[in-house]
């Protein structure tokens, strides 16, 4: 009997030291007047369910274990400026300060966030080195806000840039990144927005810039500049798209986009914050929405990749239901036919005829607009 395919997943309990405090919500803040602050939505305990998941759920028979290893300063330097990486370290010799809103780096934080570097590096360089086709590395800090010179939105690295860089030195000729989580993945699209090595695709809430520590706006105008423009796919989606608009979306805009591009290594950047009762999201998928995610992307690494694919974890905040989400995603890219795993919500009512709208009017726009993508409508055509 052969033995069931493994996802190698990448993990250290060093990344559980970053302290993201109490407060109300992200805000670090204690007014005075309420009785119990709640944990920074980004805190270790969703880790920990998503880690105890893996091992104790019924998906732990596909899933291999491995280390990592802190990443070094010319692994940094790959991705992020020199002035930026010194600013971190002399905010860490110092006892750490608030980055911006939210974002905090703590005694403790700059050694996970070097842990989660070169844990998601270890992750690709597995892969690279021939030794699985699938690998996911189960990271904190997460990373995909952080830009080659400025931290955003929880991040100080960007673990998937780095990951992504390490490919293309590795001599794969284009990666293709798929970000699932319900913010739009700018840092990462920053670092490649003028290459048409790396094709990013993005599927996020419409939130729009926060501000000078974000400034795209995540539009589908953010193309990219130079030999990268038209490799920035942006797919801003209504709040309230669910299963059934997420799905449109990937098959209408993502999966043309990849067999376009023809990459020969996929990275996944997944946050759980996308489904229906994240606090830090206003959309509606559901663990079979992330299993069909997992499913079509997979499929699209057996197309172009040999069947290599790198996962790389990032938000995700509802300390249980995160996991869930995690387990259904992972059960999605082994191509599981039965659902080892019922949703504790079970259903969550969509009205997708408004998000499929949007999504039109987007594939038209970028039809129009973007020379790699002209053939667009006629291979949707041709799959229908």
């Amino acid at each position: 009997m052969a033995e069931a395919e493994k996802i190698h997943v990448f993990w250290d309990e060093g990344m559980l030291k970053h302290n993201t405090g109490r407060g109300v919500f992200d805000s670090g803040e204690d007014p005075g007047f309420l009785d119990v602050l709640e944990n920074h939505p980004e805190n270790g305990d969703r880790i920990r369910n998503m880690v105890s998941i893996l091992k104790r759920g019924p998906i732990s028979p596909f899933i291999s274990w491995h280390h990592g290893t802190p990443a070094s300063l010319p692994q940094l330097l790959s991705f992020h400026s020199p002035e930026y990486i010194q600013e971190l370290e002399e905010a860490d010799k110092t006892g750490g300060k608030m980055l911006c809103g939210g974002t905090f780096l703590n005694p403790g934080s700059w050694e996970a966030a070097l842990l989660a570097a070169g844990t998601t590096l270890s992750a690709m360089r597995f892969l690279l080195d021939g030794h699985g086709n699938i690998a996911y590395a189960l990271v904190r800090p997460p990373g995909h806000h952080a830009q080659p010179t400025q931290a955003d939105g929880y991040c100080f690295l960007n673990n998937a840039g780095l990951a992504v860089q390490l490919a293309l030195d590795y001599g794969r000729s284009k990666v293709a990144v798929i970000d699932i989580d319900v913010h739009y993945g700018n840092g990462t699209a920053e670092g490649f927005y003028r290459s048409n090595r790396v094709l990013t695709t993005s599927l996020h809430m419409n939130h729009g810039s926060w501000g000078p520590s974000h400034p795209q706006n995540g539009t589908i105008d953010e193309l990219g500049e130079g030999e990268g423009f038209g490799y920035n796919i942006n797919i801003p989606l209504p709040n309230g798209s669910g299963d059934r608009g997420y799905a449109y979306a990937v098959k209408e805009l993502v999966v043309p986009a990849i067999r376009n591009f023809e990459p020969d290594m996929i990275v996944l950047v997944v946050g759980q914050d996308s489904s229906a009762f994240d606090p830090n999201g206003r959309q509606c998928l559901t663990m079979d929405g992330y299993r069909a995610i997992g499913r079509i992307v997979r499929g699209l690494a057996n197309a172009h990749c040999n069947g290599q694919l790198l996962i790389v974890q990032e938000g995700g905040y509802h300390i249980t239901y995160a996991a869930y989400c995690l387990h259904a995603t992972l059960e999605g890219v082994l191509n599981l036919q039965i659902p080892l795993l019922s949703d504790p919500i079970a259903y969550y009512p969509e009205d997708a005829d408004f998000t499929k709208k949007v999504i039109d009017r987007m594939k038209k726009y970028y039809t129009i607009n973007v020379p790699f993508l002209r053939e667009i409508s006629q291979i949707s055509k041709e799959q229908n």
